[in-house]
């Protein structure tokens, strides 16, 4: 089947189970039997998996807002300056070079993209699975890590957005640190911090297994180098100023957990329970097991406990920050059912199997009412302006000037850098005074500089409301008039003096 067993159930009970890398010999070739078999395997549970992100435009608001800035970014803006995110540049720059080679038109590339992402970090966990446990414990992490990947809301697990392209880059990081590939291993860790700053977390298992290999300083250079280099390069690519300020210091509000304690909380418990659920074929032989029995796996719960460090990080809990935990829990498993018997390794596929086909039905068949809406509202400024008009969308969906095909007015794609409204984020730290720093004066410059022809109020009730941001109701009142409301969202027309 998936796995054969490497010790019989009385290791349960005998603490000399089998360590890391100590009676199995390397990887074999890609070319080997192992391998050939395998590949198809994974290659199909990827695609069929991520089916779900196919058959919509786009999932979240992310992806949105990075269609958005990779257009931006085609048209001549610059990172960090007129085009802006609280965001590392690594899938900016990926979303831009998608759309360079195929068009601006779709996201299919950046979603066949997406299962090439989640195809290599399921390789690169069987490959550290292997090396420890033998083949068998290699084909369950990788088999488990994609049958748990989309165990989450479809509109976290689906989007082409930060975390899956993450995921590769941390598990890569592992696998080069396993193999004392020092240099590699920060490269990889500086690869997952560009893709999303929680990905720099890796770097604590990472340093972990150099501090257990002693240490050497050689080793540390070559580490701090492969992390550096790729980081540097970033900065002065784009901005160093900038670069600090949007990956780093420019976010103490947003990361403020003050006025919204039950809202997020409520949130971090539903997300974790329906990870839990995803995970329930193996989280009951990683608590029976690991807690009694050493399997060399003291890194990989340094790596799980790091990712979770990293879900809590900022106090917002969105279900895709979970995604982060996906791939030390499979590496878990696997350690775990490597010394059981044969059956509970199937019971594990089968559990996990069948909770997969759940969220795979969930992403398949759930309704999108707020894409739907933002398709409406990008069909009413499509219909009410022409290609050269420049419009605001004052909402949470940046996904809507993608949608439209218009240029935004702003640099600011979302109220949330205006604001600090994230995530329904319903306390006293709303408003504009706890916006950005500076955003203000620059986003009033931008519209007096090119005045948008409409501006979409899409707040519908929110904390972010115009008659609750006075700079921005001033602007409204005195230059435009509402002329259309389209499904609680009002359209306001500039009039012509």
């Amino acid at each position: 089947m998936l796995a054969e067993p490497t010790a019989s159930l009385r290791s349960v009970r005998d603490p000399r189970v089998p360590g890391p890398r100590g009676e199995y010999a390397p990887d074999a070739g890609p070319g080997r039997p192992y391998w050939a078999r395998l590949l198809p395997l994974l290659t199909a549970l990827a695609c069929v998996t991520r089916l779900p992100s196919l058959c919509r435009p786009l999932w979240s608001p992310d992806e949105g807002y990075l269609a958005v800035q990779a257009r931006m970014l085609a048209h001549g803006g610059t990172l960090y300056d007129t085009v802006v995110d609280r965001k590392p540049p690594l899938v900016p720059w990926l979303y831009e070079g998608a759309f360079a080679l195929f068009g601006d038109g779709s996201l299919l590339p950046l979603k066949v993209l997406a299962v090439l992402a989640q195809l290599l970090t399921a390789v690169l966990l069987v490959s550290v699975a292997r090396r420890r446990w033998g083949d068998g414990a290699g084909r369950t992490a990788g088999v488990l890590y994609l049958l748990i990947s989309i165990g989450l809301n479809p509109e976290d697990a689906q989007a082409a957005a930060f975390e899956v392209f993450m995921l590769p880059c941390t598990a890569a990081a592992m696998w080069c640190a396993d193999r004392r590939r020092w240099g590699a291993a920060g490269a990889a860790v500086a690869c997952a911090f560009l893709a999303k700053q929680t990905g720099g977390a890796v770097l604590l298992p990472v340093g972990w297994l150099l501090w257990k290999g002693g240490a050497p300083r050689r080793d540390v250079l070559r580490l701090a180098a492969g992390l550096g280099g790729p980081v540097l390069a970033a900065a002065l690519l784009t901005s160093p100023s900038g670069f600090l300020f949007w990956t780093v210091t420019g976010s103490g509000a947003y990361a403020s957990f003050t006025g919204s304690e039950l809202h997020v909380l409520g949130r971090g418990l539903v997300n974790s329970a329906i990870l839990a659920a995803a995970c329930a074929g193996i989280l009951p032989p990683v608590v029976r097991v690991l807690r009694i029995a050493r399997t060399g796996a003291g890194e990989l719960w340094l790596w799980l406990a790091a990712s979770v460090a990293a879900v809590l990080l900022g106090f917002h809990f969105f279900g895709h920050y979970y995604l982060q935990l996906m791939p030390p829990l499979a590496l878990l498993g696997a350690a775990a059912l490597q010394i059981l018997p044969r059956e509970r390794t199937v019971r594990a596929i089968l559990v996990s199997g069948g909770a997969c086909a759940v969220f795979l039905a969930w992403g398949l068949l759930a309704p999108r009412p707020e894409l739907a809406h933002a398709t409406r509202l990008a069909e009413t400024v499509r219909a009410h302006t022409g290609p050269e008009d420049r419009v605001l969308f004052w909402g949470m969906h940046p996904e809507a000037y993608w949608l439209a095909d218009r240029t935004p007015a702003s640099r600011f794609l979302t109220a949330g850098l205006l604001t600090n409204y994230s995530g329904g984020r319903n306390g006293p730290q709303v408003g504009e005074k706890y916006a950005v720093a500076g955003a203000w004066p620059v986003f009033r410059r931008e519209l007096r500089a090119a005045p948008p022809a409409l501006v979409i109020d899409d707040s519908r009730g929110k904390p972010f409301a115009p008659h609750r941001v006075p700079a921005l109701h001033r602007i409204l009142t005195a230059d435009y008039e509402p002329v259309l409301w389209v499904e609680g969202a009002v359209v306001w027309g500039r009039v012509e003096r």
